[in-house]
């Protein structure tokens, strides 16, 4: 394998000596092959990702041999940082939780990572699926848009999440899209690197067997919400679940501050702005809220849930 490019011989020693200082070479067994003139350290070891993505090389082995240049390159202090913290990440994963540290390396060694702006599309409905996508900080907003632009929220997720592992195994695209909801850092696992990763693990394979299932089941409790209950009962519970775990109690009841605007509120609920603000103002004129801007008093919470329909 030949990582040298053929201009490479071209630099003057002078140059050659200016990009040791970049960090070191990459380690085939004991011994250290010659640097790679002009090439930053990154360069390098995309162009080794690149040669072993879709080689014939078994993912043991190639994990293996991938983890051994981490470990050389992981010298420099900007990279080991960032091996870390893909590792720390992958830890925190439900899905890779049980992973020994070996395992853990050799799984990094093959994770990129990914950074989004708030409000960025990480990929449409429909689009080819790529791989497996961890959500290491921030928020992902998982949904459905209808023809008309009208948007249903599917998932949520955070840091330690997952993503888009049912395309990865069945083959198809992606079956909703993505985008975040803040700034947000993504890791990425190819789709053959994960395959080829449960098979030789399959404690993650029931896992992720898990993972969907749980999936499958929250699909089945937004149907039956949006199928056997009104705009305002959705909205209801959804603000008693944001004051229970985001709220201040007070004399005059809960405070929160809502971080979502009410186009958020309403593509999580199946429904258009417009009813979110039409019933968040019935709400305070019947006395259950005080709606100041994006601060709002939940002042009768007995009230509020005795409207929804497991209190009837």
């Amino acid at each position: 394998m030949v990582l040298s490019p053929s201009e490479g011989e071209k630099h003057s020693t002078k140059d050659v000596a200016a990009n040791e200082e970049e960090g070191p070479g990459i380690a085939l067994g004991r011994r250290r092959s010659k640097k790679i003139p002009g090439i930053p350290l990154m360069v390098a070891l995309d162009r080794v990702r690149e040669l072993l993505e879709g080689s014939p090389i078994p993912f043991a082995l190639a994990s293996a041999f991938s983890s051994t240049i981490c470990k050389d390159f992981g010298n420099t202090g900007r990279f080991r940082r960032m091996i870390d913290n893909i590792q720390a990440v992958l830890r925190k994963t439900p899905l890779f939780a049980s992973l020994t540290q070996q395992e853990v390396q050799a799984l990094a060694a093959r994770t990129t990572r990914r950074r989004l702006q708030r409000g960025e599309l990480l990929f449409a409905e429909g689009d080819p699926c790529t791989g497996l996508f961890l959500v290491a900080s921030g928020k992902m907003r998982i949904f459905k848009l209808s023809a008309s632009g009208r948007e249903q929220v599917l998932a949520l997720e955070g840091p330690g999440g997952s993503f888009a592992e049912l395309p990865v195994f069945d083959g198809g695209n992606y079956p909703a899209a993505a985008a975040a909801s803040e700034d947000t850092e993504l890791l990425f696992i190819s789709r053959k690197d994960f395959q080829n990763f449960c098979r030789e693990h399959p404690d993650v394979a029931l896992k992720v067997i898990a993972v969907v299932g749980g999936r499958l089941r929250r699909l089945v409790g937004i149907i039956e919400e949006l199928s056997f209950t009104t705009v305002r009962q959705r909205l209801i519970a959804l603000l008693l679940q944001l004051a229970d775990a985001e709220g201040t109690r007070a004399k005059d009841g809960i405070h929160l501050e809502l971080k979502k605007s009410h186009q958020d509120f309403a593509a999580e609920l199946g429904t258009v702005r417009e009813l979110v603000s039409r019933n968040l103002s019935r709400l305070q004129a019947e006395g259950y809220l005080e709606v100041e801007g994006r601060k709002l008093v939940v002042k009768d919470v007995l009230g509020l849930k005795r409207e929804l329909p497991a209190a009837e």
